[in-house]
Formats: structure tokens, sequence, C-alpha cells
């Protein structure tokens, strides 16, 4: 994460996410998109999913995996430049981000409708669809995943979603984690959290190395989706039996709304 060191970010423009539709939007340049039909045979293929209930087209599409309903709508035309834009400076990940997404031709809207009560079940099967889409298509670029506001490029992405074979959570697909460098001390915040029904987390003038922050706040982010905990004021955090980081719930910082504190 050595990249991190002199990153300076600062509060991402909010998106909101409305209902219990959760959607990212693959981006491609040229003429040509996804084919559904080699979508659906990696899906089946390398991920092991039963895709059923297929209708439609290379346009718009719908399918079931595991009890949910999958839309698949491809649009002709680039996203508007506008909800791009401002998002460019925080997306650390992507090298290039701004000349490789100004060029992109066309998108296609993945809509994990309304199903389960269980986010990380619709957001893994809402990866999973992106990465056999990057997979399968040769000129897709990456993915707009618009309620974390994150911008992700596609070998990245792939590799990101890989980690579901293994049975890690792929946060970085669905958390945007945020880092502000002020002098010699180093802040960062998620932003994100709220789609599975966690508290927002932030780190406030610490002077630990921000590689060291981000890797921790991973694990962090890794243990409370996986294990499905809820933090709370008061309470600490560690990953040793002497490690005691201290949690404080007041008034977010670089978020709306309140935020949890980690002590670090």
């Amino acid at each position: 994460m050595g990249f991190l060191k002199n990153l300076i970010g600062s509060k991402p423009k909010k998106t909101i996410h409305k209902g219990n539709v959760i959607l990212s939007m693959p981006l491609f340049k040229g003429g040509e998109a996804y084919i559904l039909a080699d979508v659906v045979e990696d899906l089946k293929s390398y991920w092991g999913l039963s895709v059923k209930a297929i209708e439609g087209d290379n346009m718009t599409a719908t399918f079931v995996i595991d009890g949910e309903l999958i839309a698949l709508a491809l649009m002709p035309l680039p996203i508007p430049a506008e909800e791009l834009e401002s998002l460019y400076d925080y997306a650390y990940l992507w090298d290039g981000v701004t000349q490789e997404v100004k060029a992109h031709t066309m998108h296609a809207i993945v809509s994990v409708m309304s199903g389960s009560d269980d986010p990380l079940k619709r957001y893994s099967i809402l990866s999973k669809v992106n990465a056999s889409i990057l997979r399968t298509s040769e000129n897709a670029i990456g993915v707009y995943q618009g309620a974390s506001t994150l911008l992700l490029p596609k070998n990245l992405y792939i590799d990101f979603a890989e980690l579901m074979k293994d049975d890690v959570l792929p946060i970085s697909l669905w958390v945007y984690i945020g880092i502000i460098n002020d002098g010699e001390k180093r802040n960062l915040y998620t932003y994100g959290m709220k789609e599975f029904g966690k508290a927002e987390i932030e780190i406030i003038n610490s002077t630990k190395d921000a590689s060291d922050l981000y890797d921790f706040l991973l694990s962090i982010l890794q243990y409370i989706l996986s294990e499905n905990v809820t933090l709370s004021d008061g309470e600490t955090i560690g990953f040793t039996e002497n490690e005691k980081i201290k949690i404080t719930a007041s008034k977010a910082i670089y978020l709306e709304g309140n935020s949890l504190k980690l002590e670090l």
C-alpha cells in the first residue's frame, strides 16, 4: 500500500441509495459491450452458480440467482460527465482513471432487485455478476459503484472478486476508504457501511503510517461484516489480547451524521 503514503483526499460526493434495489454500472469503450450468453455461462462455470429464469437479450435481460432477481440493461451512451468528474480525485485504486473513464462510450446497469434481507448475499451476487461481465467483455474497462462513490478498474475488480472464492469478503468493492493527509497526521473514513446497516467509521489525527491504517481499517471492516458485529460507543476493539482501541460515537468529521471514531 505504498501508493497511499502521499495521498490527499476529501469528502466524496453524496449518492442517495433508494429503496431495496442495489446496483452498479460496468463501463465499456468502443461499440460493443457484454454478450448475455457469455456472462451467464461464466456465472455457471466460474462461480458455480445456478442461473434460472433467464429472459431477454443483450440489451435488457433478467435472471434469478439463489432467489435474487438480477436485471441487466445496456445503455448505449456514457454516464453523464458531471456524475463522475467529482470522483476522479478519490479513485486512487485506478491509475489513469480520468482519461480512461472519460473515454467510455456506453455502460450497463446491473441491478439486484428487491429480495432477501441479507446484504452480504446480495452484494456478493452483484459483484460476481460484475466480475463475469468484466471477464467476458473485451471492451469493459471497470465498474462505477455509485452508492459507495467507487470507481474501480477492470483487472483490480476481478482480482478483488476472487477473494470470494476463499470466503473472504471483497470489502474494497463495496466500501470506499478515504484517506486524508494533514501534515504529520492521517485521517481515514469509510463510505458505504450504511449499505450493510452499519455505522461509518473514522480515524482522526493519527500519527501512524497511512498504509498501516488502511490495512487495519480494512481488517476491521472485514470483521464487522463477516461476523455481523455492531460496534458501540465506549467499547474497545483489537486483534490481540493487549490491543484495546477505544471506540467513540460522535458527529462525523468527513461525513454527514455521526460516525464511530477509532482512537489510533
